[in-house]
């Protein structure tokens, strides 16, 4: 298979579409947002130990790591900047489930997903344009795209950080509004975006069916790699074993959705670029259960008799 003829792809995807899709974004993350309370993000400085060294994993060490292995397995251009992409994005809103799932520290993860939602505004187009410019051949694509770091800081702004701030205020001035509503929200937002999503893989299921191989080996890797790097940094800075699984499930768990948003309004749906972040969407979610199974398989001395974060969202 030609590996340049996926970059002739053009995905399906209308200005309309695209509209929908980052409403959706917007919505799910308004949907996170009442589910936070200001001791989420305070916690980060009051026990900041387990989320400081979750978010320099998530911001440092993954993007880092991940342009390390651009350069080992060599991906086509255009997969090697949908990992740097990736890479570049926060945590995934579907982390906090399953750290819940693997009996992980749901306090570390819910504060990691708050912080990490707001620092993207900033550390996204950073780490995007940093990492991307030192790969000549991924640098290449942004000179060609012309790519502005703060053309990227106003969009992850609109569609992550105006959600998030309205939530948290809604949440602040409205608490029994917010409390009734919480839930079918979520369930509302999630499942409106599950829809779009699947409309948007129906309009181009010929062209992943076609050229998804080119990118699973590459997913693979680089999901196993960012899994590892949040847990074995928590485990070199000697947090514990139910902070090491929080940690390792909000690096390997990446917002995805964001990056294809970005692929769309910043690349025109570059195909390589497009179809990896989209199998990572997928993929991730399949790894992360895995993992949590795995995890939830070792017992830990005293976890029953504790109540969990996420149990109480």
């Amino acid at each position: 298979m030609d590996m340049a003829a996926v970059d002739q792809v053009r995905l399906n995807f209308n200005p309309q579409g695209l509209f929908i899709i980052n409403a959706a974004i917007g919505l799910m993350m308004f949907g996170v947002a009442l589910e936070l309370k200001l001791e989420d993000f305070r916690r980060v400085i009051v026990s900041p130990k387990a989320p400081g060294i979750g978010l320099a994993a998530q911001f440092i060490l993954l993007p880092a790591f991940t342009y390390l292995l651009t350069l080992i397995i060599h991906p086509h251009p255009s997969m090697a900047l949908g990992m740097i992409l990736v890479a570049a994005c926060p945590g995934g809103n579907l982390s906090n489930i399953i750290t819940y799932l693997a009996r992980g520290n749901c306090a570390v993860s819910i504060s990691m997903t708050a912080v990490s939602s707001a620092l993207a505004i900033v550390m996204t187009p950073f780490n995007l344009a940093l990492w991307g410019q030192l790969n000549p051949s991924t640098a290449a694509i942004l000179r060609e795209v012309r790519l502005s770091p703060i053309d990227v800081f106003v969009t992850i702004f609109v569609i992550l950080g105006i959600p998030l701030a309205s939530g948290l205020l809604a949440a602040r001035v409205f608490p029994g509004l917010a409390d009734r509503v919480r839930q079918p929200f979520k369930i509302f937002s999630l499942g409106f975006f599950i829809l779009i999503v699947c409309g948007a893989l129906a309009a181009n299921w010929q062209h992943f069916l076609h050229y998804v191989g080119l990118v699973i080996l590459a997913v693979f890797l680089h999901n196993l790699l960012a899994l590892n790097i949040g847990y074995w940094s928590a485990r070199a800075a000697r947090l514990d074993e139910r902070d090491s699984r929080a940690v390792s499930i909000e690096v390997g768990i990446q917002n995805s959705a964001l990056g294809l948003v970005l692929v769309f309004n910043f690349f025109n749906g570059l195909g390589g670029m497009a179809i990896l972040v989209a199998w990572w969407g997928i993929w991730h979610i399949i790894s992360g259960l895995t993992v949590a199974w795995l995890f939830s398989r070792r017992r830990l001395p005293g976890a029953n008799d504790k109540i969990d974060a996420c149990q109480t969202r």
